[in-house]
């Protein structure tokens, strides 16, 4: 399994995420959010080339591929490096993806 490395932007995500559903729906439903994208980590670290490459050709970028959070609109996007996983950004389904990644 390769090691996970979020950047900034993907904790960011994942922590607004967390925030929202706490206020909206409970703190077992933020944490169900967390321990959903941990699931999406441990997947991605053992099988990293089963994401998806829509969204980083969409983006015109070469190389992120992302992968469904379980139970949650959520896409984890991520570039597989020769030592590790580094994942760019935690994004809402509904979100402009593309423009997103282009930042």
């Amino acid at each position: 399994m390769k090691r996970i490395v979020p950047r900034l932007a993907a904790e960011q995500d994942i922590d607004a995420a967390a925030d929202y559903y706490a206020d909206q729906a409970g703190d077992d439903i933020a944490h169900g959010f967390v321990e959903a994208v941990r699931s999406a980590y441990r997947t991605i670290g053992d099988r990293p080339g089963t994401g998806s490459p829509r969204y980083g050709k969409l983006a015109d970028i070469d190389g992120p591929r992302s992968r469904k959070v379980a139970r949650f609109p959520y896409l984890v996007f991520y570039v597989e490096r020769e030592h590790h996983i580094d994942v760019l950004r935690v994004l809402h389904l509904h979100r402009d993806i593309p423009a997103a990644l282009g930042k």
